[in-house]
C-alpha cells in the first residue's frame, strides 16, 4: 500500500465578494472561526495582497478597517491543517506574484540562495572548456589520473562537504576534503564505502546508501542521489 502523503491545505473558497464578509459574516464564521490559513485580497480581478494568519476570520475583519480597507473588493481563503510551512508558502506567493499591497519581500528562514553556487559552477565549466579547447585541461586530467590521487567524491565538490548517517541509534558525522577523501574520527578514507565500513565496524558497507549529504539546508539525502 502506498504511503499516505501529509496534507497542508484541507479546505478553500475563492473569489468571494467583500460584501459577503461585511453583510454575512456569521455564515463565514461557522467555517473559518479559529482556523489558520493563507488568504489573498483582490482588486478588480487582480491580486493585491497575500497574507497568513492563525485566526483567518479575525485577520480578514481587521482588513475591513485598516490601511488596506479601501483597496480590495474580493478575497480567497485556503484553510490549512496546522501552521507548518505557512510562512514559506506566503513568501513564495509574494515573491512570485509581487502584489502591490505587500511592502515586505517574502523571506525564507534557513534557506540557501543558489545564485552564488550557480555562478561558481558556471565559471568552473567555462574555465574547463577553455582549457580543453587550448589543450591544457586534458593534460592535467591525465596527470591526476596517473597520479592515483583522485577520489570518488572529488567530482561532487564543493556540493558535498558534510556527511552523516544513523547507525544503531547514534548519529555518525564525517567531512569531505577538497580532494574527495573523507575524514572520519581523525582518519582519512578514499571512498564513501570505506568510510562507511569503518563507521559500522564491518568489512564492507555500501557507503553511497549509508551516508547522507545536505543537498539544501535541512534536506539530507543519500549520496546515491548524486548518481541519479
Amino acid at each position: 500500500m502506498a504511503k499516505k502523503r501529509s496534507q497542508l491545505v484541507c479546505q478553500y473558497v475563492e473569489n468571494l465578494s467583500r460584501a459577503m464578509l461585511e453583510d454575512y459574516q456569521a455564515v463565514i464564521r461557522d467555517f473559518v472561526r479559529r482556523r489558520s490559513g493563507v488568504y489573498a485580497l483582490y482588486r478588480r480581478g487582480k491580486l493585491y495582497y497575500v497574507g497568513l494568519a492563525s485566526s483567518l476570520l479575525g485577520r480578514l475583519k481587521h482588513h475591513l478597517r485598516d490601511h488596506h480597507a479601501n483597496t480590495w473588493d474580493h478575497f480567497s481563503i485556503y484553510l490549512t491543517v496546522g501552521t507548518a510551512y505557512m510562512k514559506e508558502i506566503e513568501s513564495v506567493l509574494i515573491r512570485i506574484a509581487d502584489p502591490p499591497g505587500n511592502k515586505m519581500k517574502g523571506r525564507f528562514v534557513k534557506c540557501e540562495n543558489l545564485l552564488g553556487k550557480l555562478k561558481g559552477e558556471y565559471r568552473k565549466r567555462r574555465k574547463e572548456e577553455e582549457s580543453r579547447l587550448f589543450g591544457g585541461y586534458q593534460r592535467r586530467r591525465r596527470a591526476r589520473q596517473e597520479s592515483g590521487k583522485t577520489y570518488p567524491l572529488a567530482v561532487y565538490m564543493p556540493r558535498v562537504k558534510k556527511l552523516r548517517a544513523r547507525y544503531k541509534g547514534r548519529v555518525i558525522r564525517a567531512w569531505v576534503r577538497r580532494d574527495g577523501r573523507i575524514r572520519l574520527n581523525g582518519k582519512l578514507y578514499p571512498s564513501p564505502s570505506k568510510a562507511a565500513a569503518a563507521a559500522c565496524g564491518r568489512r564492507t558497507c555500501n557507503g553511497w546508501h549509508f551516508w547522507r549529504y545536505e543537498r539544501a539546508p535541512g534536506d539530507w539525502v543519500r549520496l546515491m542521489e548524486l548518481r541519479a
